[in-house]
């Protein structure tokens, strides 16, 4: 017989009965010992399942799940915290097949563990083993183990204990340790995964310790599992689950969650008024009175209109009002303090932490807006607009720049016409009151105004305060200068046209405004006259003709002529007014009928020769047409040749009445009478160009006509173009000619491809100093000019020249050059001159070309540098080349 068993620090009991192997419950009745003080959440026990095949999918279910529930790994937990009575309590732990729906049922029997009383440490200490029984069969067989399932009750263990360290907990044992050599071991987390090292057990006793101080907060159970092992690592028993429970101690404050709230309440509100909710979390378990919070307010600042003006809920920690009397234009703000405390509030045991509750009164219109003054004052001038006169003042105690401060104001009496607006100042909460009509002070000397103020927001239910507050605005209107104006404006005038200057037209006057100032007669003067037909008197603005009124003038328009007038006082400071006098012409038969166009053409033969004509009067009906047309009889060759037809009012057809008609261009008269009463009529010369006509009836020798009839002034207009074009051809021919001259006399000083702009200029011969007069200035003649004898003899020389060497060869330049030779001249003449090693830095004389002769120029060798050539520094002179190399040598050498 071999037994697995734990000894425990308490007493607990256990019992089981043996079941044959099939899949179910292992028993029909599970006891277990329990605590008294079940907690929810707490692990109770573990209920075991035996599926022989291993593949059932099995759910657990509780006969009481409000207090109790079964997870997957068939351990028992309690759904809520509660008592234990003295009697067992009683469920069903159920188990159905998910595949199948098969279910199994097992009842659970929970028994108190029994209060010790009188009994010493020692005794609560005493170790208790259970046994796993075995079953042994009465006949001759083998014995064989029955398997149990075990269900060890958890261990509770306080968090936060003091030690000594390591602390013993649980002793595992299996009977079997007394024929073999056993091993034992615990796995979970706490012992050999993380956190690891918190539970150890003495592998040769079983005795199972932990090491440190436990912390619910951070872990509130382990789940550990015992194993018995021989010391070849063969498995002896079955595991054993055991459940460590941490036991939770009052060890955390309650923490707010913000230090400070803020909340809001109208003001004037009721006794019962939900304000806020302030929140504190304990990090105790909250299903123990470790983590039952309660809320209550130590003070309240300020304590007008009474000290308890809030409270709040202990256990919710809603704010709510409690006593009347808000009222934020007297305190605007409450401070409260409020402090949760664990234990469920308890002040001797309980842990406690403090937070502000800062509740602001907010504004209703519980005040209307009142005028500072019963009358307000102004003063306007006459015809002004979005003038402000007076400015009324309000005061309201409510919050500023809200709805129940912001002012709306209005004029109940005093303004019929509206002349008046009050505008509200957003910034102030005045009234302006602006003029938005002109007002004449000749009609009202001044306004009385009756205005009422108001919120935008009605006032709060319960004010007894009238909503809204009257006063009178005395408004005095001030004369002012008016401008005089044109009675009637503008003035009409009917007029036949041809009225002949000097005659009186009309009297165009004004008025002035102004009784009751004292001002002379107007003066009148003109402003606008487009036509400058009239003149107004200064004084009676009678107005007089100065032209003849013309209708057909292109200053009327629709028969009306406007002119302006000004009339103005002398007044302070002097006004004017303007007025239109407009004049309507009527029309005379004034203008005879012209013929239009003043030129047609026809074909040389009768048919087709028809030209349309009209008659254009600039009268009007009716001294417009119809018109008559007839040709006169002077000359006879126009009736003779011709013929005219009236095909309305306003055409008529002129035709061929012979056959045919030379070619040419032909004036044809055509007398036109209008319908005015008298008759006014002219003659009107039509110039026809009677031309040889195809099969179409189009000209075909209208070039030869019209070469033909051209005029005198247009054969000189022509005349004149040829001229002027013939004159600019010349003159650019000019310019081009003398533009060749310029470019070659360029040409004979330096070839186009070696011109670098370097350009020989002549200046003027200068002459020698004062021991330069000697030498031969022909030297500077041509070569090939001068006679042999006029050289100079080798032997004489100046004194500054260099001595007698033999002489290069320097090129010499002949008698008639390319105009590209002297810059090869030059040229090689320096290559020469720089290649001579003889050749001091001296007046030497080389030989370039002539440039004149005589010069009245003093020497420039007797200019004396010596006084600013020791200061200089000439080392520079190095890098100019061969040609600088002489002057290098004598002034960059040194002091030598």
């Amino acid at each position: 017989l071999h037994i697995f068993c734990l000894v425990f620090q308490a007493p607990i009991k256990a019992t089981c009965e043996d079941l044959s192997c099939k899949t179910g419950f292992p028993e029909d009745v599970h006891s277990a010992v329990v605590s008294r003080s079940v907690h929810g959440g707490q692990p109770l026990l573990n209920v075991r399942f035996r599926s022989c095949d291993g593949n059932k999918k099995i759910h657990f279910g509780s006969s009481e799940p409000g207090d109790f529930r079964v997870g997957e790994d068939g351990v028992v937990y309690a759904e809520r915290s509660f008592q234990l009575s003295a009697e067992p309590t009683e469920f069903v732990v159920s188990a159905q097949d998910k595949e199948t729906q098969q279910e199994w049922q097992m009842r659970v029997k929970l028994t108190p563990e029994p209060a010790f009383t009188g009994a010493s440490e020692k005794d609560q200490r005493k170790i208790e083993e259970i046994i796993f029984p075995w079953q042994q069969y009465k006949h001759s067989s083998p014995l064989k183990r029955q398997k149990r399932d075990w269900v060890i009750p958890p261990i509770n263990l306080p968090e936060n204990s003091k030690g000594p360290f390591p602390q013993e907990l649980v002793r595992i044992r299996s009977d079997r340790d007394k024929s073999l050599s056993l091993r034992y071991s615990v796995t979970g987390p706490g012992a050999d995964q993380p956190p690891t090292g918190i539970f150890i057990i003495n592998p040769i006793s079983g005795q199972l310790s932990v090491t440190k101080p436990l912390d619910r907060e951070q872990i509130a159970s382990f789940h550990l599992r015992a194993h018995a092992v021989d010391v070849n690592g063969n498995q002896v028993e079955n595991p054993i689950d055991i459940v460590i429970n941490v036991i939770d101690m009052n060890d955390n404050r309650p923490e707010f969650l913000h230090q400070v709230w803020n909340g809001t309440v109208p003001e004037g509100s009721k006794p019962g008024t939900y304000v806020m909710t302030v929140t504190a979390i304990d990090a105790d378990d909250p299903n123990a009175q470790n983590g039952m919070l309660r809320y209550r307010i130590l003070s309240q600042a300020p304590s007008s209109p009474s000290p308890n003006m809030f409270t709040i809920n202990n256990e919710t920690g809603d704010i709510i009002t409690v006593a009347a009397g808000l009222d934020r234009e007297k305190v605007q703000q409450y401070t409260l303090i409020i402090q949760a405390t664990d234990m469920e509030g308890n002040p001797t045991y309980g842990l406690s932490n403090t937070a502000t509750a800062v509740i602001a009164v907010t504004d209703v219109n519980d005040n209307p807006p009142e005028f500072t003054a019963m009358t307000f004052y102004g003063e306007v001038p006459e015809n002004r607009v979005d003038v402000i006169v007076a400015n009324l003042t309000v005061t309201d105690k409510d919050q500023p720049h809200t709805p129940a401060w912001n002012a709306l104001y209005r004029m109940t009496g005093g303004d019929p016409t509206g002349r008046f607006t009050i505008l509200t100042d957003p910034n102030s909460n005045d009234g302006l009151v602006t003029v938005v009509k002109p007002i004449d002070f000749e009609t009202n000397r001044m306004f009385v105004l009756t205005v009422a103020a108001e919120n935008q927001v009605p006032l709060a239910k319960g004010i007894q305060h009238p909503p809204q507050s009257t006063a009178t605005v005395s408004i005095t209107v001030i004369d002012v200068n008016e401008s005089p104006y044109f009675v009637p404006n503008p003035k009409l005038v009917r007029q036949e046209e041809g009225l002949m200057a000097g005659s009186m037209l009309t009297t165009f006057t004004a008025q002035d405004p102004d009784r009751y100032m004292q001002q002379t007669s107007l003066r009148y003067s003109k402003l606008s006259d487009p036509a400058n037909w009239l003149k107004i008197d200064p004084v009676n603005g009678q107005i007089t003709t100065t032209a003849v009124l013309d209708r057909e003038s292109i200053y009327v328009q629709n028969n009306m002529y406007n002119a302006t007038f000004l009339a103005s006082d002398n007044g302070i400071p002097p006004m004017s007014g303007t007025g239109t006098l407009q004049i309507y012409l009527l029309d005379i038969n004034d203008n005879a009928p012209q013929v239009h166009p003043k030129e047609a053409t026809t074909c040389e033969t009768l048919q087709p020769n028809a030209i349309n004509i009209t008659a254009v009067d600039p009268d009007i009906d009716p001294n417009a047409g119809p018109f008559a047309f007839e040709l006169p009889d002077t000359p006879a060759s126009i009736k003779r040749n011709w013929t005219i037809v009236r095909i309305s009012g306003d055409h008529a057809q002129l035709s061929l009445r012979i056959r045919f008609l030379e070619a040419g261009i032909y004036d044809v008269p055509i007398v036109i009478t209008d319908s005015g009463n008298p008759h006014a009529s002219s003659t009107s010369l039509l110039k026809v160009k009677v031309c040889q006509c195809d099969l179409n009836g189009d000209c075909t020798d209208v070039d030869r006509i019209v070469g033909a009839g051209l005029g005198t002034g247009a054969i000189i207009a022509i005349l004149l173009c040829i001229i002027i074009l013939l004159i600019l051809v010349l003159m650019f021919v000019v310019w081009m000619k003398r533009r060749d001259k310029e470019r070659q006399a360029k040409q004979l000083l330096i070839d186009p491809e070696d011109d670098v702009r370097d350009n020989i200029l002549k200046y003027d011969e200068e002459g020698g100093g004062e021991e330069d007069q000697d030498y031969d200035l022909s030297q500077l003649q041509q070569p090939d000019t001068l006679e042999p004898d006029a050289i100079k003899p080798v032997g004489i020389r100046r004194l500054d020249e260099r001595p007698i060497h033999a002489e290069p060869q320097y090129p010499v330049r002949s008698a008639a050059p390319h105009p590209g030779d002297i810059g090869d001249f030059i040229n090689e003449g320096l290559k020469a001159a720089d290649n001579d090693p003889t050749a001091p830095p001296y007046d030497s004389l080389l030989v370039f070309d002539y440039e004149g002769s005589g010069s009245t120029a003093g020497s420039l060798s007797s200019l004396n540098s010596s006084s600013s050539g020791g200061e200089q520094d000439y080392d520079y002179l190095n890098d100019w080349g061969p040609r600088f190399k002489k002057l290098a040598d004598m002034y960059g050498g040194g002091d030598d």
